[in-house]
């Protein structure tokens, strides 16, 4: 296959696509796509260079038997995804652009016939993600620049580890791994929402699995608790902010009241840190940082039915070829009724 059909391949086909017509946009995915294509480096071979850092030899070892056990017990994907290694000499693979309408929480989605309609447009460059996010601005929208350490091309391509996926130690690239991989192995086009929580779940039940199998105790709780009470908070105003956007309230009094929503979820936030987290800040910078409709989509997006796929997999026995089976069962539903289902699951979670 040449260069130039390599492009046009990952052009089609990467789920970061949408329907934009413009030539500059697909350039950029077509040459940051072929860019990783053409540096990719089997995993063993930077393993086994005694020149490599020691540090980077022993972490992509340990993501070796993590991606083992991804196939033999999770009945991941086995094929030459994350046996693969790609240095990019940046922190993030690419940059998502988010936007909504300023009284809105719908994102502004972009669609592709193969991925179907995400909720982002993607960049290879910070600067390009940046100035796409200025023009929506300037247009009146809520945006936000989020950097993406990693992402699946369904299958389409051998993924390979990127040094964007090293920054938070073993176990963490050993949750990427889990995650991206659930995305090849089941990929439902424009629900966002559902392929998203699937991945999480995969990647959460997964992980706890992983630490079964090396011996190593459940993960503990107070971080999740954390987590979750953040989450809580963020989806709590998610729902006040739709209430809000529903009436016909004039744009400036609209305009006072969704800032002071915003100001109840920092109030709130702090009240919880100070009284129950023992004065934890792990969440001080996002909730410090500027505030927009935007900024809350992907919660939404991540973990909406993580609680119906865990119900679902609790339903199949455990067994990972049952509770796939029942996923693409879904999948086959139409949305409504899919959604119903899952709200279903979720109840009884």
């Amino acid at each position: 296959m040449t260069p130039l059909t390599r492009c046009l391949f990952a052009l089609v086909l990467l789920p970061l696509l949408n329907g934009c017509s413009s030539a500059a946009y697909y350039s950029q995915l077509a040459d940051g796509q072929w860019q990783i294509l053409k540096a990719r480096k089997p995993v063993a071979t930077v393993i086994a260079d005694p020149q490599q850092p020691p540090a980077l030899r022993e972490h992509l070892a340990k993501a070796q038997a993590a991606r083992t056990f991804a196939s033999q017990h999770l009945h991941l994907p086995d094929n030459q995804s994350y046996r693969l290694y790609v240095d990019l000499k940046r922190p993030y693979v690419v940059w998502n652009v988010f936007a909504t309408a300023e009284f809105s929480l719908n994102p502004v989605t972009h669609c592709f016939p193969i991925a179907g309609c995400v909720a982002y447009r993607g960049y290879y460059a910070q600067g390009a993600a940046r100035g796409a996010a200025a023009l929506q601005r300037q247009q009146g929208m809520d945006v936000l620049v989020s950097g993406v350490e990693a992402y699946s091309t369904l299958g389409w391509f051998d993924d390979p580890i990127l040094n964007s996926m090293l920054n938070w130690g073993d176990e963490r690239l050993a949750t990427l791994i889990f995650h991206e991989l659930a995305h090849q192995r089941f990929y439902l086009k424009d629900d966002t929402e559902f392929n998203e929580s699937f991945a999480s779940f995969v990647e959460q039940q997964g992980t706890r699995q992983w630490r079964t199998y090396q011996g190593l105790p459940p993960s503990g709780s107070a971080g999740l608790e954390q987590r979750d009470q953040f989450m809580g908070l963020v989806l709590d105003t998610r729902k006040r902010l739709q209430q809000l956007y529903a009436q016909p309230l004039p744009a400036a009094e609209m305009r006072q009241r969704k800032a002071a929503e915003f100001e109840r979820l920092r109030r709130e936030y702090r009240q919880l840190r100070d009284h129950q987290w023992a004065g934890n800040n792990r969440y001080d910078l996002w909730i410090n940082s500027p505030m927009n409709n935007a900024k809350l989509l992907p919660f939404g997006l991540y973990d909406q039915w993580v609680p119906a796929f865990a119900a679902l997999f609790k339903h199949s026995g455990g067994d990972w070829q049952v509770f796939y089976a029942e996923v693409e069962k879904l999948g086959k539903l139409p949305l409504l009724q899919r959604r119903a289902a899952l709200q279903q699951w979720t109840t009884r979670a």
